[in-house]
């Protein structure tokens, strides 16, 4: 009896014909490949551009295919990694970008970042594409299973027993009623294997346990050259240092997001932490059944982000080894 096949893992992806120069040497074209772009160009994603799912038969490297269930190429068909490209959004935010070309031709744009509409994106750096690239989804602001989540009341609360309307503290509009609760059961491997911040290592009470893109608020008492503010949010995939915090792989794992009414700062094991932030850019990013679900709970519900530093990780690197620790314990 032949092996069973093994699951394919899904990305979102967009056609090269989805991002174009709307300003620059090179206005009009689509997104290309290494000698197709140019610094200094700016491009617009279309707004009428939907992502589409590509389903690939190995999450790493360069050696990947295209499996069955994609809604682009066909199963067997060789995927080529060709370009990383960084570009910054007017708010100064840096999105990065893979851009990959099938057997056929066929050019797609993987974000590996979230990426809005209408917005000017300018291409920073052009670099070759890296050969370890988690070709997954990247999930958004989600906490695991059996996280602690602090109530308006103070009490502790598991965040899988939570339900719509309990009200939660929020550090900057205090009591505030969850509006939804959304829910993801994922093999805990590539992009989708949670981090784990272990008890005492930020102030948190008990393990914090986190998707990799889910950003952890912290407050440096003395702003740091090159922060607009002293409040940064971090995502958690740049606290892991493979020693006391780590990415935990195998089996599975079950994500929760809390949606409010704003985009908020709530506690997380004590540490604040964000919640979903509901706008064109981040929703995209969500598995597309969870997706679907908030965009048709919130029609024409859009946050703005809470007001801090996006700590990237050359900044971090910047400000040395000890940079979470200066703001632990912040509330």
């Amino acid at each position: 009896m032949p092996p069973a096949p093994q699951p394919g893992h899904a990305c979102q992806i967009f056609r090269a014909a989805d991002l174009f120069v709307a300003y620059g040497s090179n206005q009009g074209d689509d997104m290309g490949g290494p000698d197709d772009v140019d610094l200094g160009d700016i491009y617009h994603l279309d707004h009428r551009a939907t992502p589409l799912r590509l389903v690939v038969s190995q999450p790493i490297g360069q050696n990947q295919r295209v499996a069955p269930g994609s809604a682009v190429g066909f199963p067997g068909q060789k995927i080529q990694l060709e370009v990383r490209l960084t570009l910054m959004a007017p708010d100064g935010d840096k999105v990065e970008l893979v851009v990959m070309r099938l057997d056929d031709g066929q050019r797609l744009v993987l974000p590996l970042s979230p990426l809005g509409a209408q917005m000017d994106y300018t291409l920073l750096a052009v670099e070759p594409a890296p050969t370890n690239l988690m070709l997954a989804d990247l999930l958004c602001l989600s906490f695991a299973r059996g996280t602690m989540i602090t109530l308006a009341d103070g009490a502790q609360c598991p965040v899988e027993t939570l339900r719509p309307g309990d009200p939660v503290l929020t550090r900057d509009h205090g009591r505030q009623p969850i509006r939804w609760i959304g829910h993801a059961r994922l093999r805990a491997v590539g992009a989708f294997a949670p981090v784990v911040i272990p008890a005492g290592t930020l102030g948190n009470d008990g393990d914090l346990i986190l998707s990799q893109h889910h950003r952890v608020f912290l407050y440096q008492r003395q702003k740091l050259s090159g922060f607009f503010t002293s409040e940064l949010l971090v995502q958690a995939r740049h606290f892991v240092d493979d020693g006391s915090v780590y990415l935990r792989t195998g089996g599975f794992v079950d994500y929760f997001s809390l949606v409010f009414d704003r985009h908020e700062i709530i506690y997380a094991e004590g540490i604040p932490s964000e919640s979903l932030m509901v706008t064109d850019a981040t929703v995209n990013r969500l598995p597309p059944e969870i997706a679907a679900d908030v965009r048709t709970r919130f029609p024409g519900l859009s946050h703005i982000p809470h007001f801090g530093t996006e700590a990237g990780r050359q900044f971090l690197d910047a400000i040395g080894p000890d940079w979470r620790f200066r703001g632990r314990g912040s509330q």
